[in-house]
């Protein structure tokens, strides 16, 4: 049966805009008091722990697509002026630029970033998948603690405590899994800075991403688990600009992305009815 159209995705009320929320930072309250953590999806996706840093493995895809997502980050911060034209080409391009990833899982983008010498904080809410990443960082000597760090967290309660602390936020393969998608665009411009970024890619709320991201992916050709996806929770590039709009966020970029199954490779396109990337810029209040 298709997904039904004509729905409606988010109500934008004053009272969530201006609500604050104050959240506590252990791991059991993650697990069992956020209405923002699908306790199910964190589970699936912490099933996956051991082969999280397979490239050949049931994460390829992700592997794969930090072939796009670095350079969006690396080239939106220099569009931007976070990241100066002269280090264009350089190794240390990202040189002390604050980065934190939301849902970082097990660390493959947050490490990648790390090695053009970002500082990265990657928060999850996976206890299992947080181990994954730190046991992974330690074991390079080039990632020391001052370039990546790791934390059992949700977006509200990091950013509760590191307000307006980053030069940018990334949340990759990450809002398709979230409940509100409102709170986790707030709470994520909060910890950004005035002229920081925002990157999100994602999944469009399409019958094309239904089909593809769904029916194709997890039950004809396997490429992610059974259950990894739910429609329900995809969002049009349309709509999650008009929540960046309401949290003083101007979106200077959209670029659609098509995968490559057959050759494990992502490239960017047009079409943004499956899988797309956002950057959208904080603008200083005034």
């Amino acid at each position: 049966m298709l997904p039904q159209r004509g729905f409606t995705l988010f109500r934008i009320t004053a009272s969530k805009v201006c609500t604050t929320r104050l959240l506590s930072s252990t791991a059991e309250t993650v697990r069992t008091q956020y209405s923002n953590v699908d306790l199910q999806e964190v589970e699936n996706l912490s099933k996956q722990s051991s082969e999280w840093w397979d490239p050949c493995g049931p994460i390829r895809g992700l592997h794969a697509m930090n072939a796009l997502r670095v350079p969006l980050i690396r080239d939106g911060l220099i569009a931007t002026g976070i990241v100066g034209k002269e280090r264009i080409g350089k190794p240390k391009v990202l040189e002390n630029v604050n980065i934190l990833e939301v849902g970082c899982g097990g660390g493959i983008l947050s490490e990648a970033l790390a090695r053009l010498h970002a500082k990265v904080v990657g928060i999850d809410p996976s206890e299992k998948l947080i181990s994954v990443a730190c046991e992974h960082a330690k074991a390079s000597a080039e990632l020391s603690p001052d370039r990546i760090q790791y934390h059992v967290e949700t977006i509200e309660q990091h950013a509760s405590k590191n307000t307006e602390r980053y030069d940018a936020v990334v949340a990759s393969e990450v809002l398709e899994h979230v409940n509100d998608k409102v709170l986790f665009v707030e709470q994520c411009v909060s910890a950004l800075k005035p002229g920081g970024s925002l990157f999100i890619t994602t999944i469009s709320k399409t019958t094309p991403s239904w089909l593809g991201a769904i029916v194709a992916a997890e039950y004809l050709l396997h490429l992610v688990p059974e259950g990894t996806h739910d429609w329900d929770k995809f969002v049009s590039p349309g709509d999650l600009q008009r929540i960046l709009s309401c949290y003083n966020c101007n979106t200077i970029l959209e670029h659609g992305m098509f995968y490559k199954f057959w050759a494990n490779q992502w490239c960017w396109t047009e079409n943004t009815d499956i899988n797309y990337a956002i950057q959208a810029v904080k603008i200083a209040e005034t």
